[in-house]
């Protein structure tokens, strides 16, 4: 059995874009389809620094700390207990080579090794990365805001809060192309806070090869701070390589 993992959200920054269905659907491996939210898929950023993360029952001080990147898209399956929700992550990364050497390997997640830049306050936050293999480059800042402000998903804070709270199962890419790697966050203190996108720059949303011009565009952001959080593993999702009949 994996072990559950213990530890704390020092901070967790969602940058959501919304996406043309017809465009993100076709980057989806079997089972899943995009989440629609009047009339858009969800897709975006998870920029998040852990801290403490050890195995649960063990004592915070021999935990890790670690800067970690998610590129993910909001998805829904279907499950023999009914339909399921939660994110399909096609690219992870993190500055941590502990990390690296047990995702997808001990522990579900595989990971990229990057090195990343960050400056923060309580009151703004800016976040970049770049893969050390060139494939991957974010840079983002943000400003915490009273209240949700341009979102063309998301009605108020507490809708978007409620979208995401659900998402909390995410299937991951692996090289096996016939395997996605699974985890589950589990909290009892969820809190999300508004924040002012001040800038916003992605390799991966910005390439017009992937996403044609006015097939995706910048949404909102969320911040999450000291949250304390445990993972555990789901069993793997079997799948099918993109491009087959299945898809």
């Amino acid at each position: 059995m994996i072990p559950r993992l213990s530890g704390e959200i020092e901070r967790r920054l969602l940058v959501n874009y919304r996406v043309d269905p017809a465009v993100i659907g076709p980057l989806l491996p079997a089972p899943f389809r995009p989440q629609i939210v009047d009339g858009a898929a969800v897709a975006g950023i998870c920029l998040i620094r852990l801290g403490a993360m050890r195995p649960t029952g063990f004592p915070a001080w021999i935990g890790r700390r670690s800067e970690n990147a998610a590129h993910r898209i909001a998805v829904e399956w279907d499950a023999p207990e009914g339909t399921k929700a939660g994110v399909y992550i096609p690219r992870r990364d993190t500055d941590s080579m502990l990390n690296v050497a047990v995702g997808g390997h001990l522990y579900p997640g595989q990971h990229h090794r990057a090195r990343f830049r960050v400056r923060e306050s309580e009151t703004e936050v800016a976040v970049a990365f770049a893969a050390r293999d060139g494939s991957v480059e974010v840079d983002v800042a943000v400003r915490v805001t009273a209240e949700l402000a341009g979102s063309k998903i998301f009605a108020d804070v507490s809708a978007a809060s409620e979208f995401f709270e659900r998402g909390s199962l995410g299937y991951s890419a692996t090289d096996q192309a016939q395997r996605l790697d699974g985890l589950q966050l589990h909290t009892n203190a969820w809190k999300v806070e508004p924040v002012e996108v001040l800038s916003a720059r992605s390799s991966y949303f910005d390439d017009a090869a992937v996403f044609p011009t006015g097939s995706v565009a910048l949404d909102c952001a969320l911040i999450m701070r000291r949250v304390p959080v445990q993972w555990s593993a789901l069993p793997t999702l079997a799948t099918k390589p993109l491009g087959t009949d299945a898809l």
